[in-house]
């Protein structure tokens, strides 16, 4: 029953949270464009938007559209110009679109703030609670027959909304300036003003680790392991990542996610980032050395004590996610060697191209130079690399396809922090996942719940010792079996098994 109230209770959230997004009018004044506007820009705007001043819009995708269309051909006149300071982008126009609305949302923010989020977290919770009371442990109960997790209709639905949600957020935010509205109390009780889209973004993605995340220590209780580990994550994404930046920046200080690191932070080089670092003082400095220490220094200390499980199972928020939100999906991970094949080609052509585009980015920072060995434009290259990898593979890809590819789909094929990391822990680390094969039983429960897409059984079958690069070292396979078969280890790296030609079949060795 409690159940039942907590699924209905979160639908109607979000079907509220939907619905939101036709709450308000819109009306485009002069004080708002002299608001979010300057100089020629602002001239240029009153111009082009002369037309559809002062006047009504009940519709906010009608509006939305007017606004961008106006935008879009001022931006053509300034291209044309090669006028780039003078260009709008997409956080302005949001900015108009809030500014320019007034209704029972822009009145009610607090109110609607907690009839959808705040009754979601509700819902979700009354659905998850009541597993506590079940027996702990694992059990195989419908995950391949269950509609949301087998690729079936409602998986797809999942997966449909969050790809136009992330196509949405990184190319279109306008369309869901109400969205980004209703989190408006929240950024203005951490930081004083109102919320971007990528407040919202991070609003929500810390709101899926925590509740997910109570979900998952549930599930997994049986296993202190995980408690520690999920706990882990929850504290390095709400207070870390989110809260932390946002005091920054309310201070006046550079704000950064302090566990995010190049290569996955791709645009830790870019310019404007070195600028605003260098001129930020002794903390912006600060900043700037802890990132470069951070990946030359802490990537294979860390690594080689504990296996790259020390950040991408404990501290990334990719992984956070990937654990809490995605864990209903790992089942679906490709195991097959072909998925293997495509995954070590793909993640380390990533990681290559993201070393390329950083040299090409600092050399046009040192030199001025726009063109990398006389030929290559480092302005393509990195633009290249945000669309491509930083939003359509690592956004819309990386977490819109949970419902179809499984939960670390980014992580697992696209990135090159993952990749950097692997490449140490396979090489020169004193962890690895120790089997015992005598006491396999064949249920396949680890090879099931491996979200990287590795046939654990194979390994545990013949008594290997697991050291592949893409493991994250969760040790969800290690929790799932039941005969004690998997065990997460560290020791002297000359000791690893690796890719023995004996299989253990019972007691008995076969060559």
């Amino acid at each position: 029953m409690l159940q039942k109230l907590g699924l209905i209770t979160f639908i109607a959230a979000f079907g509220l949270f939907l619905g939101t997004l036709s709450m308000n009018n819109y009306t485009l004044t002069n004080e708002v464009l002299e608001k979010n506007l300057k100089d020629e820009a602002l001239f240029d705007a009153k111009i082009e938007f002369a037309s559809i001043i002062d006047q009504p819009y009940t519709n906010s995708f009608a509006f939305a559209s007017e606004v961008s269309k106006g935008i879009e051909a001022l931006n053509k006149v300034y291209n044309a110009q090669q006028a780039w300071d003078k260009k709008i982008y997409e956080d302005t126009i949001v900015s108009i679109i809030k500014a320019s609305s007034n209704g029972y949302l822009s009145d009610n923010k607090s109110l609607i703030l907690f009839l959808t989020f705040g009754l979601s977290i509700i819902g979700a919770l009354l659905y998850f609670l009541p597993s506590i009371k079940q027996e702990a442990g694992i059990k195989n109960n419908g995950i391949f027959f269950n509609p949301a997790t087998n690729r079936k209709w409602l998986g797809m639905l999942i997966g449909t909304f969050l790809i136009l949600f992330y196509i949405a957020l990184y190319f279109k935010p306008q369309y869901i300036a109400n969205w980004i509205m209703v989190v408006d109390p929240v950024s203005k009780f951490i930081n004083g003003g109102e919320a971007s889209r990528w407040f919202m973004y991070g609003f929500l993605y810390t709101i899926s680790v925590l509740v997910m995340g109570i979900r998952y220590i549930i599930k997994y209780r049986h296993s202190k392991y995980q408690i520690i580990r999920t706990l882990s994550i929850i504290f390095f994404q709400t207070c870390i990542a989110f809260i932390l930046p946002e005091i920054m920046s309310n201070l006046n200080l550079p704000s950064a996610d302090l566990k995010n690191m190049w290569p996955l932070d791709y645009s830790f080089f870019f310019n404007y980032r070195i600028d605003k670092l260098i001129t930020g003082g002794t903390f912006g400095i600060f900043l700037l050395v802890w990132g470069i220490v951070l990946f030359v220094v802490g990537v294979p200390v860390m690594t080689y004590f504990f296996g790259k499980r020390w950040y991408c199972s404990w501290v990334c928020g990719c992984g956070g996610l990937a654990e809490t939100l995605g864990d209903p999906f790992r089942q679906l991970s490709d195991k097959s060697t072909k998925a293997w094949k495509i995954e070590r080609y793909l993640i380390h052509g990533i990681l290559a191209f993201a070393i390329i585009m950083t040299i090409g980015v600092l050399y046009t920072y040192f030199t001025g130079s726009y063109n990398l060995l006389g030929f290559i434009p480092t302005e393509w290259l990195k633009s290249t690399y945000g669309f491509m990898i930083g939003s359509i593979f690592s956004g819309v890809v990386g977490t819109g396809f949970y419902p179809l590819m499984g939960s670390r789909v980014w992580c697992r094929f696209g990135c090159p922090l993952a990749a950097y990391l692997g490449i140490i822990q396979r090489f020169k680390s004193r962890f690895r996942i120790t089997t015992n094969g005598g006491q396999c039983i064949s249920c396949g429960n680890c090879s099931t719940y491996c979200e990287m897409g590795i046939d654990v059984r194979a390994y545990a079958q013949k008594g290997q010792d697991i050291v592949r690069s893409s493991c994250v070292g969760c040790g969800v396979c290690s929790a799932v079996c039941p005969r004690g078969v998997l065990n997460l280890e560290n020791a002297e790296t000359g000791t690893r098994i690796m890719l023995a030609p004996e299989v253990l079949l019972g007691n008995l060795m076969e060559k």
